[in-house]
């Protein structure tokens, strides 16, 4: 948990950086004068609207299939009940911590904007709820991405009844109602509108989506350090990535992964020792001389799924919505297809960005490519197997990568007797996107694991003081080449390592900030 981070919730759009502050380190949430007045303006006009003898979607009658029976007003209490509790279908294993506290952040800030209806009494719950650090339980499965994340957000508003199973700020599981009772949360008993406007959000595939933006910023960045590594060790050219060759096609990501593999190589031993003229190859390997152009395409990948977070964050997602002339309209805004197709999006250039790197740990383990390092980087070989099968985890990760970059997106089943008959699938797009970011850490981590050990055998030449750093950082938990040890905890700390942006912080000690 940041200390003293306080995030102003009103009807301005939040910043990637305020939903990462409160889902991952725990910041304080705070509902401005501005939304709460918006807020109470909107519900003037939901009220008119449950007194008025003229059906109104979401407010006086049924939902989904079930909107045509009009709602007498001794039932609209138990209407707002009923819908959460059947909604909070949930199934499977629970869902991470941040990733519901990001869900549920979004949903408070929507009700903020005023368009949702929401007594500011019920949306102060929510924001007692993030501040106290308890957690809804959601599960796994239950969202199609379409009329919102209804069973995981149904859950949340669950809790805001005081109803369900939650974890406390220990992470206990317990019963919401005690665990409320403990913590001095009041729930609330859902008026006309207000469950609809819980659970009828893109929240939880937009959280999931800024949650995968800030772990691939990194990741991204990591990448180029460990590509670097490879070309050194593998006695390459650095000489393909140099400005004037990469502005003949001027992708910006392009430029700045080339930017950070010149940065990175810079008065490398290594490097100079093959520049006398002696190197008889022409060219480089794809995997070495194209990735800048493969990381370049994937930043580039990134910036777009960020320019649709961006506008998503800036949306009021509801149905109906009260509008600022006081019309309450229904409309087709929850469907989540702009936030799925980007959530697939990255899962691809994840899966690539994981291939790309993967042949370059193969090339630094076949003797015959390799260039005079050992067979397997093994101390002894045929006594000793090295990295050999740090490679074949690596083979198996990207394997499942490329099943997960399978886009869920192009799939839809019709629900709810076929009044919702196009859903997005958004929500399981983000899911498997989460577990694509997973994978990439995975497989970086060996192939800067195994890049170090190779330019440690490259001694008496030193790498680039860049480079050099990061093995240095690495040599304080992991050893260097000898006889074949217990292998797999060595590659955990390096997944540490690079989870934990050790390898960027020890690159830019001598580079400065990658970009």
């Amino acid at each position: 948990m940041r200390d003293n981070v306080v995030v102003n919730i009103g009807p301005e759009p939040l910043s990637f950086e305020e939903v990462v502050q409160v889902a991952r380190y725990g910041a304080t949430v705070r509902l401005t004068d501005d939304a709460v007045a918006a807020m109470a303006a909107a519900r003037t006009r939901v009220d008119e609207l449950a007194e008025s003898p003229t059906p109104a979607y979401g407010v006086s009658t049924g939902f989904g299939a079930l909107a045509t029976r009009h709602i007498d007003p001794s039932l609209r209490a138990q209407l707002q009940r009923s819908l959460v509790r059947s909604h909070a279908a949930g199934s499977g294993p629970e869902v991470e911590i941040e990733v519901t506290r990001a869900l549920m952040l979004l949903r408070l800030h929507t009700l903020a904007t005023g368009h949702t209806g929401v007594r500011p009494k019920t949306a102060k719950v929510l924001e007692s709820l993030l501040n106290a650090r308890i957690t809804p339980v959601v599960h796994e499965y239950g969202s199609l991405g379409c009329s919102g994340d209804l069973a995981p957000l149904s859950h949340v508003a669950l809790t805001i009844m005081g109803e369900g199973v939650v974890r406390d700020a220990a992470g206990e599981r317990g019963d919401a109602a005690e665990v409320l009772k403990q913590a001095g949360i009041e729930p609330v008993e859902l008026a006309a509108k207000e469950g609809l406007a819980l659970i009828n959000g893109t929240d939880g595939m937009l959280g999931m989506l800024i949650l995968a933006m800030d772990d691939l910023t990194r990741l991204f960045k990591t990448a180029d350090i460990g590509a670097a590594m490879s070309v050194e060790a593998l006695l390459g050219t650095d000489r393909v990535f140099a400005s004037e060759l990469q502005a003949l096609r001027p992708h910006p990501g392009q430029a700045a992964s080339a930017a950070n593999l010149r940065a990175m190589l810079k008065d490398s031993e290594i490097m100079e020792s093959h520049r006398d003229g002696t190197c008889t190859r022409v060219q480089d390997a794809y995997s070495l001389r194209c990735a800048p152009q493969v990381a370049g395409a994937a930043r580039d990948t990134l910036a777009h799924a960020a320019s649709v977070a961006m506008r998503e964050l800036a949306s009021a997602i509801d149905n109906p919505v009260v509008l600022a002339d006081g019309r309450v309209e229904s409309n087709g805004n929850f469907h989540g297809a702009p936030v799925g197709y980007v959530l697939d999006f990255l899962a691809i250039a994840v899966a690539d960005m994981a291939s790309i790197s993967e042949r370059r740990t193969d090339r630094m383990l076949d003797v015959t490519r390799s260039h005079g390092l050992p067979a397997f980087l093994a101390d002894d070989p045929g006594v000793d197997s090295g990295h050999m099968i740090a490679q074949y985890t690596q083979a198996a990760i990207v394997s499942e990568l490329k099943r997960l970059a399978v886009p869920a997106s192009v799939d839809s089943i019709p629900s709810s007797a076929m009044q919702e008959d196009h859903v997005s699938m958004g929500w399981s797009a983000a899911r498997k996107l989460r577990r694509s970011v997973d994978g990439l850490t995975r497989v970086l981590a060996v192939e800067i694991l195994t890049a170090a050990r190779a330019l440690d055998l490259r001694a008496p030449l030193r790498p680039a003081p860049a480079t050099g750093a990061v093995v240095a950082a690495l040599r304080e938990t992991v050893p260097g080449p000898g006889p074949d040890r217990f292998l797999a905890p060595e590659i955990e700390s390096v997944v540490q390592f690079v989870a934990d942006n050790a390898v960027v912080a020890a690159a830019e000690s001598v580079t400065g900030p990658l970009v």
